[in-house]
């Protein structure tokens, strides 16, 4: 487990792969909860950035859409709508003030994971999701599917060692009693007709491709190549990877782990068992179609553990998200008036991820605080206008001497050169880069490669270092995009704060 992680976990949040999309359960949510649309739109501006089409289009439009239906479209389309819902489903409930242990996935999901838990930045997931499928895609010359067995995984290897195809390989391990494999088309129809043949139950996985193969090492470096430019961010919350069979540190090369993906196994029965093992009672499937959550009730059957969907419909055509939201209301895992009260301290010109960050890492402290001095606070009483004293007018003028000193001070303001050492320094020790890349005029994120979100936190820093007022609601970050821009914005609020002195 990585470190400063509690070993004292009771929730955790699944997201699913292959199959986890359910286009009715999707519209429900879209209808009732903001986040859907919210994330949905972010999702657009990359497809049609790459694509020239709106996945929302596409999953969200008029007409009601399924998830074969989208696998007979471009392949990019099942897959960003599979990581758009479960993102989705994860925004509704971190909304709702559920605040999990630990994230998992399976398969596709593990980007999901990773994406949710702040190590990628939504849209780089979709990018992310648009080249895994692309490289497969150039793969010339393979073209195989999955297929689910009603067997052990021990019992399916020695079903492919028959066939003797180096490209037919063990894809998941679901349960005791399912496993899917991956491969050409041809050798899956003489496995599936053994199979039958063994009174072995064998079902066609809905997927665009063959994942997890050996057929498709040749994509692993070109892939990994592709997330290694990509800008990796520290998680914020535990991801536990059912390929890895461990938890993602600090110092993991998620480009080069990713790609590993393309050929390794996902042992999703071992994964829920270690947590289980590891303390979780509730495992919440953030996705559609509640393959996952029947995974969980089947692998953990017997025991206290309890498995909730999201984008899914019950028997009676309701959305399991509501219940599921319900459910874990009452059982303590969720706060809903949480949300407005974080939605009120998010000031305008810091994204939501940042702040979630800061607050996963100072709420505790913040919230004490606010307790502590509402313990020690006692208002003043209410005074009558009729029985308030006159107040004395305010002093209208003050000796020269200390009228010429203010108005010297507020002229020249702070010296310029200092301000800009001290700045160089204070992004240099943050950013751990030397402090001569930070000339005047460089880049922040063309030549230095700081993204929008690592500004907005090194700004806010800024302020605090500076004491400086709030900022105005036309405040943009792409004005302030280098070191003497920065210095600037710094001295030109600080000649113009008010000096304090009563006139």
């Amino acid at each position: 487990m990585p470190e400063n992680t509690s070993t004292e976990l009771r929730t955790a949040i699944l997201f699913p792969g292959q199959g986890g999309f359910d286009g009715e359960a999707l519209r429900l949510a879209h209808s009732r909860h903001p986040q859907v649309r919210q994330v949905f739109e972010r999702l657009d501006a990359e497809t049609t950035t790459l694509f020239s089409r709106r996945i929302s289009d596409l999953v969200l439009g008029p007409e009601q859409v399924e998830l074969r239906r989208l696998l007979a479209e471009d392949p990019w389309v099942s897959q960003v709508a599979i990581y758009g819902a479960g993102l989705a489903a994860y925004e509704v409930l971190t909304a709702q003030g559920v605040r999990p242990d630990v994230l998992t996935g399976h398969s596709l999901g593990e980007i999901t994971a990773l994406v949710a838990a702040g190590a990628f930045s939504v849209e780089d997931g979709v990018r992310i999701v648009a080249q895994r499928v692309a490289v497969i895609a150039r793969q010339s010359g393979f073209e195989g599917r999955m297929v689910a067995l009603s067997a052990g995984a021990a019992k399916v290897r020695r079903l492919l060692e028959l066939l003797e195809d180096p490209q037919l390989a063990v894809a998941t391990e679901n349960h005791d009693e399912q496993t899917v494999v991956s491969g050409p088309g041809e050798v899956l129809d003489r496995l599936v007709a053994i199979a039958g043949e063994l009174r072995i139950g064998a079902v066609e996985i809905d997927a665009a491709f063959p994942f997890h193969s050996p057929a498709l090492a040749p994509a692993v470096p070109e892939f990994a190549a592709y997330v290694g430019k990509l800008d990796q961010l520290p998680l914020r919350r535990p991801v536990y990877s059912p390929i890895l069979q461990r938890y993602y540190e600090p110092g993991d090369a998620l480009s080069d782990l990713l790609a590993e993906h393309f050929v390794k196994p996902v042992r999703f029965a071992s994964a829920v068992r270690h947590l289980q093992e590891s303390g979780v009672t509730t495992f919440v499937e953030a996705g559609g179609r509640a393959a996952l959550t029947k995974l969980v009730t089947r692998l953990t059957k017997g025991s206290d553990v309890r498995s909730l969907a999201t984008l899914a419909t019950d028997d009676d055509a309701l959305l399991t998200l509501d219940a599921t939201l319900r459910t874990l209301r009452l059982a303590g895992l969720a706060d809903p008036g949480r949300a407005p009260v974080l939605a009120e301290l998010l000031p305008e010109s810091v994204s939501a991820e940042l702040f979630e960050a800061y607050w996963s890492e100072h709420g505790d402290a913040v919230l004490q605080r606010i307790v502590d001095d509402l313990a020690a606070f006692r208002p003043q009483p209410a005074t009558s206008a009729a029985t308030a004293p006159v107040a004395a007018p305010a002093t209208t003028v003050v000796t020269s001497s200390l009228a010429d000193e203010t108005s010297g001070s507020a002229a020249a303001g702070p010296d310029r050169a200092e301000v800009f050492a001290e700045l160089r320094s204070l992004y240099a020790e943050a950013l751990e880069y030397p402090e001569e890349v930070f000339e005047g005029g460089v880049q922040l994120e063309a030549e230095l490669g700081v993204d929008s979100v690592k500004q907005v936190e090194l700004l806010s820093r800024v302020s605090q270092r500076y004491g400086l007022p709030p900022r105005e609601s036309g405040f943009r970050l792409s004005d302030y995009n280098t070191i003497d821009r920065l210095v600037d914005f710094v001295v030109t609020a600080l000649a113009g704060r008010p000096t304090g002195v009563t006139v």
